[in-house]
């Protein structure tokens, strides 16, 4: 089974209002297990990038209205590609995959704004799969946000002082496998499919060695045995056949 943990970064709060996505970030887990395979773009929003967004994620400074000077390890966003030129490789990552999506609800309508504006096919609700509200849940009345998850099940998010789509979706990865009851929920077995489990027949017997185990046993500890065994008496378990 293949699952697309997924983060997206974004302008503000809502596509149709002129908001765009900047970063996605997405993990590919085959039977809830990482791949190492991974997804990310920074993207050019095309617009100018709110103080309150990149106080966030801390992306485009070069975005900013006036423009700051990007600091050391800044990412700045003129020279990024467009969604334009990315949604196309997107979809063909995700494919039809089962999206892992903290709150999902925001990053797929970002998604399927952008999708939509290009003429790519949608992302269908049904698609998603979200851990917020699996944490919601589970933990009701306590905190749900990514921060508190990682504090709950003792996640390391040490490197996590601003949000980023690919550290978060690494993240969420640890935090949903988490959730759904450690990284062998159900040993595995779910996944297979019939034809890939070898079926056992009922008259299967094991095979004869083609060749016997080399003897461990000393003359000494043979004989010092037999002396036993006699003295058992006629009785003995040893002399019923």
């Amino acid at each position: 089974m293949r699952e697309i943990v997924l983060d997206t970064e974004t302008t503000g709060f809502d596509p149709f209002s002129g908001d765009r996505i900047v970063e996605i970030g997405a993990v590919e887990l085959y039977n809830h297990m990482p791949t190492g395979k991974t997804y990310h773009e920074y993207i050019n929003p095309e617009r100018s990038m709110p103080a309150e967004a990149f106080s966030v994620h801390g992306i485009g400074p070069d975005l900013l209205e006036p423009p700051q000077k990007p600091q050391p390890g800044a990412v700045t966003l003129r020279d990024k590609p467009v969604f334009a030129k990315v949604g196309q490789s997107f979809l063909d990552f995700v494919q039809d995959s089962k999206l892992v999506i903290h709150n999902a609800s925001f990053d797929m309508k970002f998604l399927n704004a952008e999708l939509d504006w290009m003429g790519l096919p949608k992302l269908p609700m049904d698609q998603a799969l979200d851990t917020l509200a699996i944490a919601r849940k589970r933990f009701p009345g306590s905190p749900a946000t990514l921060d508190a998850l990682c504090r709950r099940f003792n996640i390391d998010n040490a490197n996590r002082t601003l949000h980023g789509a690919l550290l978060d979706s690494e993240i969420l990865a640890d935090v949903y496998l988490e959730l759904i009851g450690g990284r062998q929920p159900d040993f595995g077995l779910s996944a297979q499919s019939s034809s890939e489990i070898t079926r056992v027949e009922d008259d299967w017997r094991p095979a004869p060695r083609p060749s016997a185990l080399p003897q461990r046993i000393t003359a000494e500890e043979l004989a010092a045995h037999e002396k036993f065994v006699a003295n058992l008496g006629e009785e003995a378990l040893w002399n019923v056949s």
